[in-house]
């Protein structure tokens, strides 16, 4: 072997070896290049279906109309039944009755004559099913509030709202309670006041849970509603949740008919008047009550029109 051939072997050696880790450089390089297309390509997999999935999200919640109530008037539900709670209330009587002046001139019979009857009290209840003072209302003056329902002296609405929402431990309840209450409202309407009154008087205490919507949906067929399985229904899915959550807030912007919005629950209207006295006081609520008839029945009273006399 000649010298040359013996110089050229380790060169072409290293030659080889240079090649070949080239070869496993350029398949390393390739292999990186084709995971890194992979990842990306699954990232943006990932984004677009999201985007579909959002976007579906948000086009079908836009497309489905918000639920409303029925059986409501301005956000309220006014009580059509008021049976079943106890006979302790009194009638809504007191209201002075006026005495007739006698007319000096016998002839003077074209005066109008008073009303015999005496206007019905309009009563409104903004009632949070969380609000401990709701509770302490509803437990004084129930029995005379149906009481007076029953022999028509006044008409009496609630208006569920949810002030409390974030008083439930993230559960939501005032917010959930409102939408039962709604539910029963529009689908068992007779059965309203119990189930009203139930919520009430078994509130749960402020900052726990509060009741499952299958526990209000319970609550809601033991007070007698109709249709129970449509009930149920309409409870467990919250259909008038976002109602309730918009007539909070129209609420807290401002009563209808009146010169007030909502600051507190509850807050009680008497012929548009708010009611400031002891919630846990029924004599005081009746005593406000009749004054307010009272005011109401004069101002309804017309004053007797002189009779013209004729000039000679």
């Amino acid at each position: 072997m000649s010298s040359d051939d013996s110089s050229n072997a380790p060169r072409e050696r290293r030659d080889a070896v240079r090649e070949k880790a080239l070869q496993v450089q350029t398949r390393q390089k390739r292999t990186h290049l084709i995971r890194t297309v992979s990842i990306a390509a699954s990232i943006v997999a990932v984004v677009a279906i999201t985007a579909v999935v959002v976007t579906w999200a948000v086009s079908s919640s836009a497309s489905r109309p918000m639920l409303q109530p029925s059986n409501q008037t301005d956000d309220g539900f006014v009580v059509t039944d008021a049976t079943g709670l106890p006979e302790t209330g009194g009638p809504l009587s007191g209201t002075p009755t006026p005495t007739p002046t006698p007319d000096a001139d016998a002839d003077a019979d074209e005066a109008t004559p008073a009303p015999t009857e005496q206007p019905v009290i309009d009563i409104r209840v903004y009632v949070d099913y969380l609000s401990t003072g709701s509770r302490d209302f509803q437990l004084a003056n129930a029995p005379q509030l149906a009481r007076w329902v029953g022999e028509e002296a006044a008409t009496l609405t609630y208006y569920p709202v949810a002030m409390l929402t974030a008083k439930s431990n993230g559960t939501k309840y005032s917010l959930r309670a409102a939408s039962a209450a709604a539910c029963v409202a529009t689908h068992s309407q007779e059965s309203f006041f119990a189930f009203n009154h139930a919520m009430l008087s078994q509130q749960p205490e402020l900052d726990s849970d509060g009741y499952s919507d299958s526990e209000l949906a319970d609550m809601a067929v033991a007070s007698g509603a109709d249709h129970p399985k449509v009930v149920r229904s309409c409870i467990e899915d919250e259909s008038y949740a976002a109602w309730a959550r918009q007539a909070t807030e129209r609420a807290l912007q401002g009563l209808p008919d009146t010169q007030v919005a909502l600051t507190a629950a509850p807050m009680v209207l008497v012929n548009g008047t708010p009611y400031v006295g002891a919630l846990d006081d029924p004599k005081e609520f009746a005593q406000f009550v009749l004054t307010v008839a009272s005011d109401a029945y004069y101002s309804a009273t017309p004053t007797p029109t002189p009779t013209p006399t004729a000039t000679p």
